[in-house]
């Protein structure tokens, strides 16, 4: 149905219009002017025959995709070239054109990025540098908290900003403790100086249809008013059998300026909804060997599955400058969430048959979060030194409320298949923990620091050497929600995170980098039978990254090398002495090294790159006994390869072709490295077509996502499989109205 819709619209809306193509290699743009020719206009012109033809006038500059430099948290937004951190930002033309309908599929552009799945739902979770982010840990402009945490609908953004490395000086301690080797942060889309009304419709395969609205106008005297508003929806069949999602997103932007105040205020809601989704597969005890992958869109999810997901959030920010050295700046942000799912979890017991056992688990699940940040920033010189100096601190709060209910019976498990799936009726839950109707409060998180910065720039801004320090404090609480709230566990500690950053600028397009920054999170409690120090709270974990590298960026072309070392400690019981007890210890360690690649840009004109390499080594270096010393952690890939080329055909103005590979290498099953998935490989080709009708810009986009159909594992982080997804056909049409 939603096929017919969008292919009648499209029919009724081109032979409604007479048009000759102009030449837009990309979505119509209005973040940016003419250069030489005026804005679009008609001209008619009388032929001796009495016809007449439209002659459209339009031109304009490719807007980069992917830009190098974006928000770094204490630092504030600096261009990549200029920090010793590598971040990259792709922006809201690259969602645009690939069609991207979550946050995996914008990152899917990123060759230091794999997506998976959260634990036991259909939540996305990203691997960078071989440590987790959790949906928990993305931020919005600095702030954590704040993003939905399941799904992220991408439509809302104007920039997807990706650092890779460890960041606890940049942003803080994340709330669920990930994002040690790398942070995502999301921008707002505000108004431009151009007014926008732009229309967008789509289709996916093999029966989800959609839209998109997206609306700006700047007013009041010198524009100094900016209102922005989008709005987007999806509903239907996804290209997994019998697996449905619906998706609706609506956001709001105001902002205001002069010459030195700067506020926007940012307000979105979002509810994605997923049936009969095709989830994770566990491997049971003594399953050594891995099973081969399904069909690509057979689903071995169960019909009375389903996640429905509520977010109501936003952020408000202020800047204020006095005079040209000093700046002042305040964001808050909040969101309060309403998620229940019920889920069914594949475990296999037998890898050669595929027979296997589902569970059924429903749970609801509350948050209400707040976050704010606040700091000054002041200019000064000191002969011949400049100096930036940066203070101030940030605080998050989290309050969670949730419950479960299950079903157990070990005398009578809900018998499955991987490979031949037999839909199970929906059995009664007959064990549950708190209140499934009503949620009380499970955990209690507060995270505030403090944090103070120098980047000294010399030598004609050559040089610049960043030192610095934060202090952050972790609290938090768990709490017994079968017992009325009661307090279960508490955990505070503290711990300071130095950085010291250097950048030296060889010539004005290149530099050479080198830092040395932490990570943190929560320390463990020891826990466990037989140990001795049962209830230990240890101090947080902080990780050590070292990384050294080198950019070159010409402004329509970058270019970054990056190799690192980054060391997380974690933790294990051992035999206490003779005694027959053990005793809890924060003694393990993993430890990454790699390199990174990263290429972004045209490299000659009308032909554009964005992908890279880069190459992980993933060493358990210190393990319970010793017995996995020297092996490699699971699910990491020890190497990954992202390509995206596009080609403007000479030929065919307004014509771009687009060819993108994904190729991922080997990755561990279990922690023996006993088994493992192999390489795997997707193709992916789209084009997109942009002519003038009526003086307006319409632009057509048509991709095939995993051409070839293949059927493979594409991840095995935290021990679990996930299946890649099957061919999927996408189309989408957009008109500035």
């Amino acid at each position: 149905m939603a096929a017919k819709s969008a292919s009648r619209l499209l029919s009724i809306l081109l032979a409604s219009c007479s048009f000759i193509p102009v030449s837009l290699a990309a979505e119509p743009d209005t973040k940016k002017q003419p250069e030489k020719a005026a804005p679009a206009s008609v001209k008619p012109t009388v032929q001796s025959d009495k016809t007449e033809n439209i002659v459209i006038r339009a031109a304009r500059r490719n807007r980069m995709e992917v830009t190098s430099g974006g928000q770094l948290g204490a630092l504030g937004t600096k261009k990549g070239l200029d920090v010793p951190f590598n971040i990259r930002s792709y922006n809201s033309s690259l969602i645009l054109n690939q069609q991207s309908q979550t946050l995996g599929q914008v990152l899917e552009n990123d060759p230091s990025v794999r997506t998976t799945m959260g634990y036991g739902n259909f939540s996305e979770m990203f691997v960078i540098r071989g440590f987790p982010v959790n949906g928990d840990d993305i931020s919005i402009n600095g702030l954590y908290g704040v993003v939905p945490r399941q799904l992220v609908s991408p439509q809302l953004y104007d920039q997807v900003q990706v650092l890779n490395g460890a960041s606890a000086f940049l942003n803080g301690a994340a709330p669920s403790g990930s994002s040690i080797g790398g942070n995502i942060n999301l921008m707002f889309k505000h108004a431009e100086k151009t007014d926008l009304n732009r229309v967008t419709g789509d289709y996916t395969s093999n029966g989800q249809g959609g839209g998109a609205v997206d609306f700006s106008r700047r007013f009041g005297q010198d524009k100094a008013f900016g209102f922005r508003l989008n709005a987007a929806g999806m509903d239907g069949q996804t290209s997994i059998d019998h697996e449905r999602r619906h998706d609706a997103v609506v956001g709001g932007t105001f902002d205001w300026h002069d010459d030195k105040t700067r506020i926007d205020l940012n307000m979105a809601y979002q509810n994605q909804n997923v049936q009969d989704g095709r989830g994770g597969v566990f491997l049971g005890s003594g399953v050594t060997t891995v099973p081969r992958p399904v069909a690509p869109s057979h689903n071995f999810g169960q019909r009375w599955t389903y996640a429905d997901l509520n977010y109501l959030f936003g952020t408000l920010n202020i800047e204020h400058d006095f005079g040209k050295h000093i700046t002042i700046y305040g964001a808050f942000g909040a969101l309060g969430s309403d998620e229940k799912g019920n889920y069914s979890t594949l475990t296999v017991n037998n890898a050669a048959t595929g027979a296997a056992t589902a569970g059924s688990m429903y749970v609801p699940y509350q948050q209400n979060n707040e976050s704010t940040r606040a700091g000054v920033r002041a200019h000064v010189d000191t002969g011949p030194i400049h100096h930036e100096i940066n203070a101030g601190g940030s605080a998050v709060w989290e309050e969670t409320r949730t419950a479960y209910s299950m079903y157990y019976n070990n005398a009578a498990p809900l018998n499955s298949n991987l490979y031949n799936t037999p839909q199970l009726a929906a059995p009664e839950q007959n064990f549950s923990g708190g209140n499934i109707k009503d949620p009380t409060r499970s955990n209690w998180t507060k995270l505030y620091s403090l944090y103070l910065s120098d980047t000294m720039t010399f030598w004609h801004d050559r040089i610049a050497l960043t030192a610095g320090f934060r202090y952050q404090n972790i609290l938090d609480n768990s709490y017994n929600y079968s017992t009325n709230g009661s307090l279960q566990d508490g955990y505070n500690k503290g711990a300071f995170t130095p950085v010291v950053g250097l950048v030296i600028h060889p010539t004005r397009q290149t530099a050479i980098y080198f830092n040395r920054i932490e990570g943190i999170s929560k320390g463990p409690e020891a826990t466990g039978a037989n140990v001795v120090n049962l209830g230990q709270i240890f101090a947080p974990y902080q990780s050590v990254q070292y990384e050294v590298g080198a950019k070159y960026d010409i402004g329509r072309f970058n270019v970054g090398l990056a190799f690192y070392q980054i060391s997380q400690p974690n933790s294990y019981t051992e035999p206490y002495g003779n005694t027959g007890e053990l005793i809890f210890r924060q003694d393990g360690l993993q430890r990454n090294r790699g390199m990174e690649l990263t290429v972004n840009g045209e490299i000659i004109k009308g032909l554009r790159f964005n992908g890279g390499l880069t190459l992980i080594d993933a060493d358990l270096k210190r393990t319970q006994g010793g017995v996995n010393n020297g092996h490699t952690a699971i699910g990491i890939p020890n190497y990954t390869i992202n390509g995206n080329l596009e080609y403007d055909l000479p030929f065919l103005k307004g014509a771009t072709v687009i060819g993108r590979v994904v190729n991922t290498g080997k990755q561990m099953v279990n922690v023996e490295n006993t088994a493992h998935l192999p390489v795997w490989t997707r193709f992916d080709l789209a084009a997109r077509y942009t002519f003038a009708a009526y003086g307006k810009p319409l632009t057509l986009r048509f991709g095939v996502d995993n051409l070839a159909n293949t059927r493979f594992w594409s991840s095995a982080f935290n021990g679990y499989l996930l299946e890649g997804l099957p061919r999927t056909f996408k189309f989408s049409f957009t008109t500035d109205l």
